[in-house]
């Protein structure tokens, strides 16, 4: 069975391709090259499963999305007392390639615009530049589960258009924040910005900071530090889509990092991860089909963080048979994550000529859950005999209520 997952995000980008806003970085040689109509999505779950539409296979330079590894590696190395010395968690209000320091303590207000990341840059234990970079490119692989490479013709257009982030790093060093010489921590900044990866790579990445740290892969693996990957996703949440990240939050409600290449990484604690490309870029650098496709899946499937939190019990309560019948039971809060394990196991198939999706345990079902479970049952009956047991009622309700744009 072909999960309607993947056909929903094809769906999603179809509906989102005709959005042609928004222009290519400029200042940038190599950004310069994108193609404008290149799109892809992908979106990956803490049990492992990866899901694409488009381009999601094409590799382009993270850009900004590296600054979260790079802040990863400065808060193992120094601890998070020490990297709050240099900077601070704050959100700017302003450009990300403004200066914005505190003007009592030289402080960048946060490490995902520039001056905060070139700061970070510089607390990232390594005796040069090329021992920084290797060491987050290394943790790049191992949170994508594939190593990756610098793009090398994107790192020398970078530094050819870095005057202004060089300026930000002789101020951090007349500020007392940065301890390298500033060229030095310029040229690695630069190379970690030109770090290559895809869609399928993003969401990857975004799935084992959504799982706290533990790899979705490999037996819950311990890839990132349990309280790194929450400081990371608090200051996403309030600062990784620079000075539109207020009205992101409020609207999306998903913790994200953007690149000037197109890309938006998006991570909802527990459940997956989720990663765009699409080089036109807004106002504020964010990618304008990115912005859409996140507005559409956190309304579509019910992905706003302060939507009603789940319950700790998993939803998936076994799986058995049963006189002849594959019998799958659910159990307490069912949202999209929790329906995402059928889909995924039914695409397994079974090996009996029934299936029950038994939902006689389950508490509370959301429309995103109700409306997947719908498709599920339809596609398993082309293939199988197939009935739902909802004693409850859960699958006849209606939808819940919707905000709506005035």
């Amino acid at each position: 069975m072909r999960s309607p997952i993947d056909d929903y995000l094809h769906q999603v980008l179809q509906d989102c391709r005709d959005d042609d806003a928004g222009d290519v970085m400029s200042g940038n040689r190599e950004l310069e090259r994108a193609d404008p109509s290149s799109f892809g999505i992908a979106l990956a779950t803490v049990d492992g499963t990866v899901y694409t539409a488009g381009d999601a296979d094409h590799e382009f330079s993270m850009q900004s999305i590296a600054k979260l590894p790079a802040y990863a590696l400065a808060l193992r190395d120094r601890g998070l007392d020490g990297v709050l010395d240099r900077v601070d968690t704050e959100p700017s209000g302003d450009a990300f390639n403004e200066i914005s320091l505190e003007a009592e303590t030289g402080r960048p207000r946060n490490a995902l615009i520039n001056a905060g990341a070139i700061a970070v840059h510089g607390m990232v234990d390594g005796d040069s530049a090329t021992e920084r970079v290797d060491r987050i490119a290394d943790l790049v692989s191992t949170l994508a589960g594939r190593e990756l490479s610098i793009d090398n013709d994107v790192h020398s257009a970078e530094l050819a258009s870095d005057d202004h982030n060089t300026a930000l790093a002789y101020l951090l060093r007349s500020a007392g924040k940065l301890e390298y010489e500033p060229d030095e921590v310029v040229d690695g900044y630069a190379a970690q910005c030109a770090i290559k990866v895809s869609c399928r790579d993003l969401a990857v990445m975004g799935s084992v900071l959504a799982n706290g740290g533990l790899s979705t892969t490999n037996d819950d693996e311990s890839l990132l530090e349990g309280w790194i990957t929450r400081h990371l996703l608090s200051v996403m949440a309030t600062c990784g889509m620079y000075d539109g990240s207020g009205s992101w939050m409020a609207k999306v409600g998903i913790p994200a990092k953007s690149g000037v290449s197109g890309a938006i990484l998006g991570v909802l604690p527990g459940q997956v991860g989720v990663a765009v490309w699409s080089p036109r870029l807004d106002e504020q650098g964010n990618s304008v089909r990115g912005v859409a496709v996140f507005e559409r899946l956190s309304r579509d499937m019910e992905l706003h963080m302060m939507h009603v939190a789940p319950s700790g019990m998993p939803a998936l309560r076994s799986v058995h048979e049963d006189n002849g019948a594959t019998v799958v039971e659910l159990q307490g809060d069912v949202r999209f994550a929790g329906a995402e394990i059928i889909a995924s196991r039914a695409c397994e198939g079974f090996s009996t000529d029934k299936v029950v999706i038994d939902l006689t345990h389950v508490r509370v079902m959301d429309d995103a859950a109700r409306g997947l479970l719908r498709e599920i049952a339809k596609r398993l009956e082309d293939e199988y005999d197939t009935t739902i047991e909802d004693p409850n009622q859960l699958m006849d309700e209606g939808p819940d209520d919707e905000d709506t744009d005035e």
